[in-house]
């Protein structure tokens, strides 16, 4: 009996007609399925339970018979099979010598680095994120900083009904009319 490697991401996709093994990246989860092996066996019980179906009597019981014997070869065939389908998916997948994951290496693997990102971050990916979130905590501490001198938030730029852009001293919206939230009242001569 050998061991096999790679049996944790894997789901099996065999029926009485044959073997196909789909395997999945242990990071994001994208996967590769190996190609479809007719089972000699599950094809013969194939004919045999068509030939049944049209014939009956002894024709099903021989079917039955078959079906009942490819069950007793099932297990060494499709361990066959599944070594065969790791064979064939193995190399689309790489292994990290730090956490043993098997990652995909077009998302999840750092080349630079020869392991996974999740063990060695490829900071290129990271950038823009990083970027984003400094962009955020900088306008947090400016509104921060506005509150606690007490200033005078400027007007809004944008209509509180429509969305439509204001003007700096505009007391109404000009597309739609709603009056603008903190614009000087109006000054009546009369």
């Amino acid at each position: 009996m050998t061991t096999q490697a790679f049996t944790r991401n894997y789901t099996d996709h065999s029926n009485a007609h044959g073997n196909q093994f789909e395997f999945y990246c242990d990071k994001c989860g994208n996967g590769f399925r190996s190609s479809f092996e007719t089972s000699r066996t599950g094809l013969a019980t194939s004919m045999l339970d068509a030939a049944g179906a049209l014939f009956g009597g002894e024709m099903q019981r021989v079917a039955w018979g078959a079906d009942r014997m490819s069950d007793t070869f099932r297990g060494p065939a499709w361990d066959a099979a599944f070594k065969r389908a790791m064979d064939e998916c193995m190399p689309l997948f790489r292994q990290c010598r730090v956490c043993g994951r098997w990652v995909c290496p077009q998302v999840c693997w750092n080349d630079a680095r020869g392991l996974c990102k999740e063990c060695a971050p490829d900071l290129s990916d990271h950038m823009p994120a990083i970027q984003s979130q400094v962009a955020v905590e900088q306008a947090w501490q400016r509104a921060r900083s506005v509150e606690q001198a007490g200033e005078q938030a400027a007007p809004p730029s944008f209509c509180a009904q429509c969305g439509g852009r204001l003007d700096a001293d505009s007391r109404f919206c000009s597309h739609c009319g709603h009056p603008v939230a903190g614009a000087a009242p109006a000054t009546g001569t009369g």
